[in-house]
Order: structure tokens, then sequence, then C-alpha cells
């Protein structure tokens, strides 16, 4: 995955070993990692163009909402601290049937390992942090 192509795709979801350094490492794919912000989801793990809280508009979910039905939990890492997300957006995700529950990054990605391993309908939303 490279964080400069907006199609760059790992065609499954995985794990994720580690984050930080602006990016993150996947377990099980001899240190194949991603630099940039990531959205997992149940078609795969995609590179993620927000960078910043300022970037979390609908059009940044956008392919979360064409997998919604597959989606029982969107967790949305804020970042190194949890930030609210605003009405506005938390208004549409109701609308696109998306239950969104923002944490900080480290906590989204405990909870999307754990929630993947028991093979739950999860997707994750991480931002990048340093």
């Amino acid at each position: 995955m490279a964080s400069d192509r907006d199609d760059a795709h790992l065609p499954r979801p995985v794990e994720i070993q580690s984050y930080g350094a602006g990016g993150f490492r996947f377990v099980g794919l001899d240190g194949l990692s991603h630099r940039g912000s990531l959205l997992a989801l149940p078609s795969g793990m995609w590179a993620w163009k927000a960078s910043s809280l300022a970037d979390l508009t609908p059009v940044m979910f956008e392919r979360a909402a064409a997998e919604a039905g597959a989606i029982d939990m969107l967790l949305v890492g804020t970042g190194r601290d949890l930030v609210p997300l605003p009405a506005a957006l938390r208004a549409w995700f109701g609308e696109v049937g998306l239950r969104a529950d923002p944490m900080a990054t480290g906590a989204a990605v405990r909870t999307w390992n754990i929630l993947l391993g028991e093979r739950r309908r999860v997707a994750a939303a991480l931002l990048a942090v340093d």
C-alpha cells in the first residue's frame, strides 16, 4: 500500500501490529506497512486521504457508506486524543446506516484488532498519528 495513491488497497481486512510515525504496520504480512491514514473495511484496507479532524466530512466516508450493510460498527480514530464528531457528520452517519464510535486512534486500533479477531462486522477510519 502507498499513501500517495487513492486506490492503494490490501484486498482483505487484517490486524494492525502497530501504529505511529505517521502510519500503520500489519500483522503477518512480512513487515508490510502503510504511511498515512487508513480506512479498514470489510473489502480490505484502503489508503485514506484524511489527515486531520477537519477532513472528517461525509465525502471522506463514502467508501464506508457504500459498505454500510456489512458494517455493524465504524470505529473512528481521531488522532492522539478522543475528539467528538461534529453533529452534522453524526447525523449523516445515521442517514447512511453507519453507527460511528469515535475514539483516539490507539484505542481504535486495539478495538479493531479485538473485534476483527472475533469476526465481528467492524470497520475503522484511522487518522495517522506521529
